[in-house]
């Protein structure tokens, strides 16, 4: 809009399109404040999850050094492994100002292995250790993945703020201000020409 053409009807749009402008950021910058907010509660939960899946890691690892020294590692390796064949990954979808969030879970448990040719409790349980480090894995991938969806939405709500109020509102101002200023004086002008031409 060019400022030579400048009407009241130009200046009350402008200021409307301004207000929506200004709207339209508070609702960016109350978004960004949500998806911080929760992706401070999913780092938590990462954090949790993540411990824990260490702890697993460490029994699992402590079951393998049990087995290994019991049977070797030949004879480690003839142990038929926990079979997840049946067992299913249950996902529940939930979503957050337009992102998916998922939380998941490994259901059922491991089907029966027969019976090796040289039993232990110490290869029952590296089995059973391993069989829990794998099901904690899935909850862990889908806080992860959480993380992922909801930082890209905030760097996402984050540019368009920052685009509204350093860019798009600065400009909506100046043109305000500039078509204000020449209605101005425009007015001033055609007092002038009244008073002067009678």
């Amino acid at each position: 809009m060019t400022i030579a053409g400048a009407t009241r009807s130009s200046l009350l749009e402008l200021r409307d399109e301004r207000r929506a402008m200004g709207e339209g950021y508070s609702f960016l910058d109350e978004k960004c404040l949500l998806l911080a907010a929760e992706i401070l509660r999913e780092l938590r939960r990462y954090a949790a999850l993540l411990d824990e899946f260490r702890r697993l890691h460490g029994e699992a690892c402590a079951g393998l050094r049990g087995a290994l020294l019991r049977h070797g590692l030949q004879g480690v390796e003839c142990m038929p492994a926990p079979s997840f064949d049946e067992a299913q990954l249950q996902i529940a979808r939930r979503a957050l100002l337009g992102v998916t969030l998922q939380d998941a879970e490994l259901g059922g448990t491991p089907a029966s292995v027969p019976t090796p040719v040289n039993p232990s409790p110490e290869a029952e349980r590296a089995r059973e250790r391993f069989a829990a480090l794998l099901a904690q894995a899935a909850p862990l991938a889908a806080a992860a993945g959480n993380l992922e969806r909801l930082s890209h939405e905030y760097r996402r709500t984050v540019r368009r703020a920052r685009a509204l109020h350093d860019v798009l509102l600065p400009e909506l101002d100046q043109s305000i201000h500039a078509i204000a200023a020449r209605l101005e004086q425009q007015e001033q002008e055609e007092a002038v020409w009244v008073r002067h031409g009678r």
